[in-house]
């Protein structure tokens, strides 16, 4: 029973899953042979994620007039509104054909995100705060404490999973990017926290922390001036697909690896923050003067 990958014919519910990594990770579940409830703030987004899965689904029978329509389902929420996210939790249950007492559930992706950054602390709007913390880390609090317990509750009959996104901003603490470093940290220590929480009750927790994830992010989000055309640019050159994250990220939850460094930069990060913390602050600071000096 608890021999079987977590990430196999899961019944899955992912946020943010109208475009970039949510929509990867909606993607790969199917293609796992998976379920997946396809959760974002825009519906149309959400149903476009779930055609594109109907249509993979569909190029892989030979008569795709026999595609069947329940495998992926779109349910506008937003993260940041713990009201959205219970319902949510009761329509996927309600879809999936479980109950709170007898969760149907077995991964859950915390993904939904978004950018913030190009001014510093001081200068930043108390209204870019309050939406950055809305989103990036209320939308995983109410989502670790809504699933939570129903992942537990189906871990003691097979396994189940949690993944919930942050970044490498989450430790490397980056000039200009007050909120987002905040948030992600607050990920990313919530996932610490609950991975030990739930040692030994067949829930593993996963967090996933990439550098530059080939994403509209940076375009939806709030990134002043000539910082939201570099860091476009950062991502083209040395961003990576969603898709491979995805991947790679659903692979360590059956593994029950908690942290997901998906890139090289992101690795010899967290090596250094932890080796040479005072060096790497300074070194972060100059870096951010002379990325400064290039866009002005």
């Amino acid at each position: 029973m608890f021999g079987k990958k977590i990430s196999k014919q899961a019944n899955a519910v992912v946020t943010g899953a109208g475009s970039g990594i949510g929509r990867a990770f909606a993607l790969e579940v199917v293609r796992r042979g998976g379920r997946v409830v396809v959760a974002d703030i825009s519906l149309d987004r959400a149903q476009e994620t779930v055609e594109l899965i109907r249509d993979q689904v569909a190029g892989k029978l030979k008569n795709p007039d026999l595609v069947f329509v329940d495998q992926a389902w779109a349910v506008q929420c937003d993260v940041s509104k713990l009201k959205d996210v219970e319902a949510l939790a009761l329509e996927a249950e309600r879809l999936f054909g479980g109950t709170a007492e007898r969760s149907a559930i077995d991964v859950v992706v915390n993904n939904a995100g978004v950018g913030l950054g190009g001014l510093p602390v001081g200068e930043i709007p108390m209204e870019d705060w309050k939406w950055a913390l809305g989103v990036n880390l209320w939308g995983v609090i109410h989502g670790c404490h809504v699933f939570a317990p129903r992942l537990k509750a189906r871990g003691r009959l097979k396994r189940a999973g949690i993944i919930n996104v942050a970044s490498t901003a989450s430790f490397a603490a980056a000039p200009l990017m007050g909120p987002y470093n905040v948030t992600k940290a607050g990920a990313l220590a919530l996932s610490e926290t609950l991975a030990a929480e739930l040692a030994g009750s067949g829930v593993n927790v996963t967090a996933l922390c990439p550098t530059f994830v080939k994403t509209n992010i940076t375009r939806d989000g709030r990134i002043a001036g000539g910082s939201s055309q570099f860091a476009d640019k950062l991502m083209q050159w040395t961003g990576v697909s969603a898709d491979a994250v995805a991947k790679e990220t659903l692979d360590a939850l059956d593994k029950g690896q908690l942290y997901v460094l998906p890139q090289l930069d992101a690795r010899m990060i967290w090596r250094m923050k932890r080796l040479m913390p005072g060096s790497y602050t300074r070194g972060a600071g100059l870096l951010a003067r002379m990325a400064a000096k290039t866009l002005s």
